[in-house]
This record gives C-alpha cells, sequence and structure tokens, in this order.
C-alpha cells in the first residue's frame, strides 16, 4: 500500500486556494450602514471634528475634553477634562455636564466656556477652575424650550407652555405674555418657517431689549389630526393655513429688561402680511424688517424705534411680476454703524450691496451669472467680507474674500469641492470643513487676508474602503428649453457591465431650495442609491429647472405651474437614459419624497408608457391642500389661479395611472398633510385603478430614528418586487 505523502497534498490544497486568498471579497452594505436611522451609520460616515471659535482661536470640543488647536500646525492641546469641569463645577446626576458638543466661548478675550445640563447653564473659568456664573433653567417650574440666550446681558429667553418668558443674567424671571396658547403663539418661528425664519426671538446687540414674534392663528382652520396612542384616539388638530385660506396675523414686539415693559412695532394691520428678516442697528436704538404682501410681489425695508415701535423709514422696495422673496436680514458692516449689506437677487441672481441706513444705495459689491450662497462674515482689518459663492462652478460652493472698497474677489480655498466656512469672532481665520468627489472630508484653518499659510487639521480615511463601491459620476445635458445646462448625477451598478442591460430608477426631488447633484463626495449621493447599485440597478438623478442656487430666472421658470417644466426636463433626462445602451428602457422607475413624491407621481400619470415603479413619500397631490407661504408664493391662488391648479392637481389624473405606485406618508404629517394622499387613493379607486398605501402611526413628514432604515427597506423591496 503506497504511503499519503500528506506534503504534497497540503501544497497541493495552498496552490488550489492561493488565488482566493490572493482576491479577499469585498464586503457589502446593509441600510443599518447606509441610512441614517441605522445602527451602524455613524460608523461609515467620514471622520469628523467639532469644533468652534474662542476669538481668533480654535477649539476642538468633543465629548469628554476640548483642547485647543495650533494653527499653524494643527497641534492640539488639552484646555479641559468633563471630570474636572464637574468637579469644579460641584454637579450631582441631575446638573452633570454629560459632553462638550455644544460648548461654546462667548467672550474672546476671557477664559470663560459656556456649558449646559438639562438643569442649568454655566460659565466656568477654566484657569481658575471655578463658576464665575450659572443660571437655571427650570425657575419656578418653568423648563425651557426654544431658548435663546445672550452673552452680552446673560439674559436667556424662553417659551414655557406657551408662553414667552425671559430670566436675566441675575436670575430675575420676567413674564413676557400670560394668554399664550395653541392659538396665540409667542417666542417662536412664524410664517411656518418660510422666508429664512429659524427663530422667534432677537436680542439687541447690548442684550437689553428683545424683539420677538407674536402669532395670532385663532382664524386658521385647524386641521384634524389623530393621536392613536391613547386608549381612546384623541382629536390633536394643527393650524394649517392652505393656499387661498384665511391665514394667521403676526407682530412684533419689544421687551425692554430695565424698564420691564414691551411695546408692538407699528407696522400696521397685518393681515395678509410677512414680517421677516429681523434685524438690530449696532447701538441697539432701531429695529429693520423686511415687510412683504400676501401676493409676494413687493417686498419693503422699514425701520422702526426700538423705545416706541414708531415706523422711521422706508429704506428699500423691491417688486416683481412674479414673487419676492426675503431670505436674509441686513448685515451692518462691524467698521462702519451707518452702512449695512442687502442680499437681492434683483439682477438675476443673488448679490451683495452696500446701503446705508437713510436708504442710500451705495453700490452693488458682487456681480455675475453665479450665486452668493452665503454671506459668510467679515474681517475689519481687511475691510473684507467674506462669502461662499458658486462662480467657480454650478455644483460648487467656495470661500472668497470681497474687498469693500473695489470689489476685487480673492479666493481662499483650493477651489474644488463644496465648502462650509466658520469664521473667528475677529474675522482673521475660517475652519474650513469641506469635501470633493473623491475626498470624504478636509478640515482646513485659512486666514482670510489670502497671504497667510493653510493649515490642515483633518484629512478623513475613505470609511468605505474594502467595500463594494459602485461608479458615481456627474455630468451635463440641455433642459427642455434648449439651451440651458441641468446637472444630473448617475450611480452605475456594483460591478458594471457595460454589455448588460440595467433596471433603472430615477430619483427625483426638483423643488424650489433643493438640489441632488453638487460636488461633494460621490457628487453628494445618497446611500440608499449606493445600496440600490449594490443590488444591481443604476441611479440617476437630475436638478431640473426650478430647483436651486442657479439664478432667479432659473428658478422662477416654474411661477404658476409647478411640475410641468419639471417633468419636461426630467423627460430630457430619460431620452439621455434611453441612449445609453446599458440602461433597460422597459425597466424605468421613479422615487422621490414631498416634492419629490408630487413629481413621481406626475411623471407616473403623464408618462405612463415609461415608468413601470414609483415609490412616491409624503406627495402633495393638490396644492390647494398646501399651506399658503410657500404654495402661494409658487402658484398664486387657487382664486387667481385656476387653470394652474387645475393643471397640477393630481386627482384628476388617478385614472391615468398604469405602473405599480407605492405611496407611503407619516400619518401625522403636518408640512403635506394626509388629506393629500388619501383623496389621491379615493380617486383612483373611482377609477378603477391600484396604488399600493403604506402609513408610518405616528410619525410626520419624514420617518423618523430607525423607522428609516424600515422605510428604506419598503421603498427597496418594492423596486424589487415589480421593477428588477
Amino acid at each position: 500500500m503506497m504511503k499519503t505523502d500528506w506534503r504534497f497534498i497540503l501544497a497541493g490544497w495552498m496552490l488550489l486556494t492561493l488565488p482566493l486568498c490572493g482576491m479577499a471579497q469585498k464586503k457589502h452594505f446593509t441600510l443599518e450602514d447606509l441610512n441614517y436611522g441605522g445602527n451602524n451609520y455613524y460608523n461609515m460616515i467620514p471622520e469628523n471634528r467639532y469644533t468652534t471659535w474662542w476669538g481668533d482661536e480654535l477649539v476642538r470640543t468633543e465629548a469628554a475634553y476640548c483642547s485647543l488647536i495650533d494653527k499653524q500646525t494643527g497641534e492640539e492641546k488639552t484646555l479641559f477634562g468633563i471630570e474636572e469641569l464637574n468637579r469644579w463645577a460641584a454637579t450631582n446626576d441631575s446638573t452633570r455636564i454629560r459632553h462638550f458638543y455644544y460648548a461654546t466661548f462667548p467672550y474672546p478675550d476671557e477664559p470663560l466656556v459656556l456649558v449646559s445640563s438639562k438643569k442649568e447653564r454655566l460659565l466656568v473659568n477654566w484657569q481658575q477652575k471655578q463658576v464665575v456664573w450659572r443660571q437655571s433653567r427650570c425657575i419656578e417650574q418653568h423648563e425651557e424650550s426654544a431658548d435663546d440666550w445672550c452673552p452680552a446681558s446673560r439674559a436667556v429667553a424662553f417659551v414655557s407652555e406657551h408662553n414667552l418668558y425671559v430670566t436675566d443674567g441675575e436670575g430675575r424671571l420676567h413674564t413676557l405674555s400670560t394668554d399664550g396658547s395653541r392659538s396665540l403663539v409667542y417666542g417662536k418661528s412664524v410664517h411656518r418657517n418660510e422666508f429664512g425664519i429659524e427663530k422667534g426671538t432677537f436680542w439687541s446687540p447690548d442684550g437689553q431689549r428683545l424683539a420677538f414674534y407674536r402669532m395670532d392663528q385663532s382664524m386658521v382652520t385647524d386641521y384634524p389630526q389623530v393621536n392613536i396612542d391613547t386608549r381612546i384616539a384623541t382629536y390633536e388638530p394643527d393650524k394649517y393655513p392652505m393656499a387661498g385660506e384665511t391665514s394667521h396675523k403676526v407682530t412684533v414686539g419689544v421687551y425692554d429688561l430695565r424698564s420691564r415693559k414691551t411695546i408692538y412695532l407699528d407696522a400696521g394691520d397685518p393681515t395678509d402680511r410677512y414680517f421677516t428678516n429681523i434685524a438690530w442697528s449696532p447701538d441697539s436704538k432701531t429695529i429693520y424688517m423686511q415687510e412683504l404682501n400676501r401676493d409676494q410681489n413687493d417686498c419693503r425695508l422699514v425701520s422702526y424705534d426700538a423705545a416706541t415701535g414708531q415706523r422711521l423709514a422706508e429704506l428699500y422696495r423691491e417688486q416683481s411680476d412674479k414673487y419676492v422673496e426675503p431670505l436674509h436680514p441686513i448685515v451692518f458692516l462691524p467698521w462702519n454703524d451707518h452702512q449695512f449689506i442687502l442680499q437681492s437677487q434683483k439682477d438675476g441672481y443673488n448679490h451683495l450691496y452696500l446701503m446705508d441706513d437713510k436708504g442710500k444705495m451705495l453700490k452693488q459689491l458682487t456681480s455675475g451669472p453665479w450665486v452668493v450662497m452665503e454671506l459668510v462674515g467679515f474681517n475689519s482689518k481687511q475691510k473684507s467680507v467674506i462669502i461662499l459663492s458658486n462662480e467657480k462652478s454650478p455644483v460648487q460652493a467656495n470661500l472668497y474674500a470681497v474687498n469693500m472698497r473695489n470689489g476685487r474677489r480673492t479666493p481662499l480655498d483650493g477651489g474644488e469641492g463644496w465648502h462650509n466656512a466658520a469664521l473667528s469672532t475677529h474675522g482673521n481665520y475660517i475652519c474650513d470643513t469641506y469635501s470633493a468627489p473623491t475626498l470624504p472630508r478636509k478640515i482646513d484653518i485659512i486666514p482670510t487676508d489670502g497671504k497667510g499659510k493653510t493649515t490642515n487639521i483633518l484629512t478623513a480615511a475613505d470609511p468605505w474602503q474594502g467595500y463594494d463601491v459602485p461608479e458615481y459620476s456627474c455630468g451635463t445635458l440641455k433642459a427642455a428649453d434648449g439651451t440651458t445646462d441641468l446637472y444630473y448625477r448617475m450611480v452605475k451598478p456594483t460591478g458594471f457591465d457595460p454589455a448588460k442591460r440595467y433596471p433603472t430608477i430615477v430619483y427625483v426631488y426638483g423643488g424650489p431650495h433643493a438640489h441632488n447633484v453638487d460636488a461633494r463626495w460621490h457628487y453628494a449621493s445618497r446611500g440608499w442609491e449606493t445600496y440600490m447599485a449594490q443590488k444591481g440597478y443604476l441611479l440617476f438623478i437630475l436638478d431640473n429647472r426650478g430647483s436651486e442656487n442657479r439664478g432667479r430666472d432659473f428658478e422662477q421658470a416654474t411661477f404658476r405651474q409647478l411640475g410641468q417644466i419639471e417633468m419636461q426636463d426630467q423627460m430630457c433626462g430619460i431620452e439621455y437614459l434611453r441612449s445609453l445602451p446599458y440602461v433597460d428602457a422597459d425597466r424605468i422607475g421613479v422615487h422621490g419624497w414631498s416634492f419629490g413624491g408630487f413629481m413621481t407621481i406626475s411623471l407616473m400619470v403623464n408618462h405612463p408608457e415609461v415608468f413601470k415603479v414609483g415609490v412616491a413619500g409624503g406627495p402633495v397631490i393638490d396644492w390647494k391642500w398646501y399651506e399658503v407661504m410657500y404654495g402661494e408664493r409658487y402658484m398664486d391662488t387657487p382664486q387667481t389661479n385656476p387653470e394652474g391648479y387645475a393643471k397640477t392637481s393630481l386627482v384628476s389624473r388617478a385614472g391615468d395611472l398604469k405602473g405599480k405606485l407605492q405611496i407611503i406618508t407619516g400619518y401625522n404629517d403636518d408640512t403635506v398633510v394626509p388629506q393629500h394622499c388619501l383623496s389621491f387613493i379615493e380617486a383612483c379607486i373611482q377609477a378603477g385603478t391600484q396604488p399600493d398605501f403604506f402609513v408610518y402611526p405616528g410619525e410626520p413628514h419624514n420617518m423618523r430614528g430607525h423607522q428609516s432604515t424600515h422605510l428604506h427597506e419598503r421603498i427597496s423591496q418594492y423596486f424589487d418586487d415589480y421593477l428588477k
């Protein structure tokens, strides 16, 4: 019997398995990795740094410590840790500071850090290792919400049980209202967060006066939301002013901490008017406000005496045959208390204009066929204004210093990608966080004089290393007008083979104040697109006319006929897809949420021969059921534009549905109320068409937390079932 030589057998096995060992299988993503509600999501996004400015010093604020970052070397030196700060503050379990993510350094020349717990806020001197000031966040059983703390006076404005209060720097409680209710709202955002409004209180520079919104919505119709979590479902209505219906009335009050008295600005009858972009003069004596008529085509910048409420002057007026949309308060120059910058797109693009406090237009500071996307701040020493703009490319956001004397723009960044800037207190440095299509994230410290050294403090590694990642590309095609460039993103299936034909999903939003394609990492691709590309789909995303950052005419092309121009442009994208040999024209789907849900159904019923499957989330069905401010800006009222409302309504198109459509909504959506979905389904029943419908009980317009992962599992499965 021949003796077995195990050495040869082992060697042969190694030779056979060597190719497999040398070609390690790439990992596959799950929705727990790619969806923001997923359990592993935060391990799969690029590394980041939490930072804030202390004067011109950059501080890293991590959970357990704060450290000073050297602007020349990027090296860090620990200032203090969480345990020692809690020891200095003598906190207990209920007052303990849990992390430093929201720590701020409000005084540039003092070693003071502001930190908060649920019970109190503290100013701690880390050099002296002691608390120098503390303020309760629960005075007389009033727990704070919508809190707005003022460094100048150390007073905080807050809302509790519908009423507005101030706790001053000495801990005294000031009651500003007693009649607050669901119908009478104090100190919160008004006009449904349109016109750039994000809050409802505005401190004067000296901290002694507080301007605040008061919104009377008692005349607004209730929308009948229902809470199903009680033993017997309970009625919990929302105040929801629909297009063409009665809207709320807003007034602006001013509370004086010293006199403890409130006056209201004498702005006249607030009926069918919008008050927005509140700003203070540097001397705290004058309030500026932009006032807009209900038609939103006549905007006025008006000044008021903060002590008396008296109307002083109209400084600027802008009118349009479509709409004027004020989004930015005026900003005074730090070195000149009598001059300010106004933003307007009156020349076709959002630009900066220099005016004086008498209303004289001094000059236009920026101009060109590009958009100023953000006024970041000022460098007083250089007499320059720092901006973010898309001058280099419509899909980029880059930093410039604009010389106030001659308008010359100095580029501050490397010229690639999409940037987000945090300016130091004195305006001498920027903490610049940015990414580019192949760059996950970088953070640089940039001097704003355009001359000094840029210091990199983070270059994030690719967190997807070792995974099966698809190919992301960006390109342009012509809009339906034949001249306008539209930008698209394409995500090809992993393991792409140009000889194959792939099912294709068009992801769409398409509405105002949003875009999908830009020069961030992977061209700003959503995680769900990567997940679907891994499953063998090709994804296509196009920013049509009507979306943001392309100028006034690009945005206003959709006026009074939402969805029509947008569909024409999206169909140009379809023509392009059909020209590609690897796109299966018989397997094209579409998905979008909110305005994108409206677009999804619009495309399916207007082009049933093209779209085989669709998933529409939180879709607008008829604009007459949408809110006054947004709806009337783009569509006018149902009374003045009946043809436009009839043309864009999807109710009458229910019988044109041919493909498989799933509609998904949050049961308690207070943005696109459930009446939209339910009315379309009712129309489908009458027409004999068969959409599918899924509801998330208790959820608002967007699914929160891990429910978002469940949502995207459902969306993905629908395409797997009917498109793949």
